[in-house]
Order: C-alpha cells, then structure tokens, then sequence
C-alpha cells in the first residue's frame, strides 16, 4: 500500500542574505526584497522533505507532496523539493496568502489537505526561519484532529504504526505514533541531500498543481488576521564598551568586579 505524506514547505527570504542588504518598510511592516537574493525554501522544511525521502530510501512505498501556501512563488526555490526526489508539488496561490498569520494558515492549509488529501503523514519543519514561531503545524494537528509529534530526529514506518525519536534537552524520547499523524522535523535528523542532475531536469519538467482560495472554498474574509502586526523594524545597537584593563589578570579581574559593584550588577 503507498502511503501518501504531505510536506509542508514555506517560501522565506534567504536567511543568508548580509545584513547590509535586509531592508524593512516600517509603513507596510514588510521585509522589502533584497536585489539579486531571491528567496528559498525554509531550510527546517527541507528536512521534513529529506524524512520522507529516507522512508522511501528504507523500502517504503510513499507519494511525496510539497504543499506550500503563498504568492510570488519562485519556482526555481520552490521545485528544489522535486530536486530532492518530491513527486508533487501544490500551491495554493492567491494574492495577500504571503501576509497571512499563523491562525488563517493553518485554515488554508487544512483545506487543502481537505481537498487534495486524504493523507497518512503531514511532515513540517521545527520552525519557519523567518518568523521563527513554530505555531503551524502544531495548530494544524489540533485542527485536524490527529496525533502531533515534534522535534523528530528519526522515523521508522511499521505498520500502522510509525517509530520515532523525538529530541528533548539532554537526549531524546522513544515514542510510536499512529497512523495518520503530524510530525514536525527537526535539524537534528541531518542535513538535507543536494538534488543531482538526473532530479534537477525531472524537476523543470513538472508543473505545480495551483489552487486559489475559491478552489478551497474560502474567501479572504475567512482568513483575516487574528493578530495584528503594529511595528516591524529593525533594532538599533547603541551599546557602548568600556575596557576595564590592569597590570596582569588578577588585577584586571578585580577591577572588572569594583566596577561592575559601582553599576550595582554585583
């Protein structure tokens, strides 16, 4: 039996990008495009797609899909999961879907696991890089209905039931899931494998299944924001450095404790 699994994926800015190419326009409370750095796939997606591949690499019979909500795709970044071996690729692409937040989300996306599913595993990063929340896919599991493991490091399907190690702080927890489930992926699981050739040119010869929000049965006002954004910008660094300097160290030591006993920190 093939087990289908849907892999979230979000388009970001590139999180290399130099830190004297990142703009805000603090009147919209948007990044502005950096020139000549286009975007990419969050990185902690690529290793959800990479979790899948390695169920298919253990002998699983798995349907890949890349499910991605946004607009201004670009589908050099967004195919690079079809690189990597992904068998599909959906879009769910109208305007404003780039601005949503986490609640309205997850709605578009429960959606369109509605209507492209039904679906035995929903894979997600730990965490998107560019907002950093970690909200998505937690609050997807809870509309869905299933079972949620995160911060998985490894998986193993057996069954109907899948094997995983989840990372806690000082080691990481044997659990089993059943099937369906939702699971977020953490970098821990290893880094995500390079597309080679033979991936790249299938990749451009695939098309992305597009939905709008009427192909899903929403409409803008569905999805208004539950949370509003009043001030994006970028903070400022005003701290100033006082060297604290004596004859050898035990003397610059005690010279650091009286004046930091001065600014009453000790």
């Amino acid at each position: 039996m093939t087990v289908r699994i849907v892999v979230l994926a979000k388009q970001v800015p590139d999180p290399e990008t130099p830190p004297s190419q990142f703009k805000i326009d603090e009147v919209t409370n948007t990044v502005v495009p950096s020139n000549g750095v286009p975007p990419v796939v969050n990185g902690f997606d690529l290793n959800a797609v990479e979790a899948a591949l390695q169920l298919r690499d253990a002998g699983a019979d798995v349907e890949i899909t890349v499910l991605s909500v946004g607009s201004n795709f670009v589908m050099d970044a967004m195919k690079k999961p079809l690189a990597m071996g992904a068998d599909r690729l959906v879009l769910v692409d109208d305007e404003g879907l780039d601005q949503l937040d986490s609640a309205a989300t997850v709605k578009v996306l429960a959606a369109a696991i509605a209507k492209d599913g039904p679906f035995d595993l929903v894979l997600g990063g730990r965490q998107a890089s560019d907002w950093d929340q970690a909200h998505v896919t937690l609050g997807l599991a809870e509309v869905l209905g299933l079972p949620l493991v995160s911060l998985v490091q490894k998986l193993e399907l057996n069954g109907d039931l899948i094997a995983l190690q989840r990372v806690i702080p000082d080691g990481y927890q044997i659990v089993a899931a059943p099937v369906p489930a939702v699971l977020t992926i953490t970098n821990e699981l290893g880094e995500p494998r390079y597309p080679n050739l033979r991936g790249i040119m299938q990749a451009s010869r695939k098309r992305p299944e597009i939905f709008s929000l009427d192909d899903l049965g929403l409409s803008s006002g569905s999805i208004a924001p539950k949370l509003r954004l009043k001030r994006l910008f970028v903070p400022e660094s005003n701290q100033q450095v006082e060297l604290i300097e004596g004859e050898d160290e035990a003397d610059s030591g005690k010279k650091l404790a009286l004046r930091l006993r001065e600014e009453k920190l000790i």
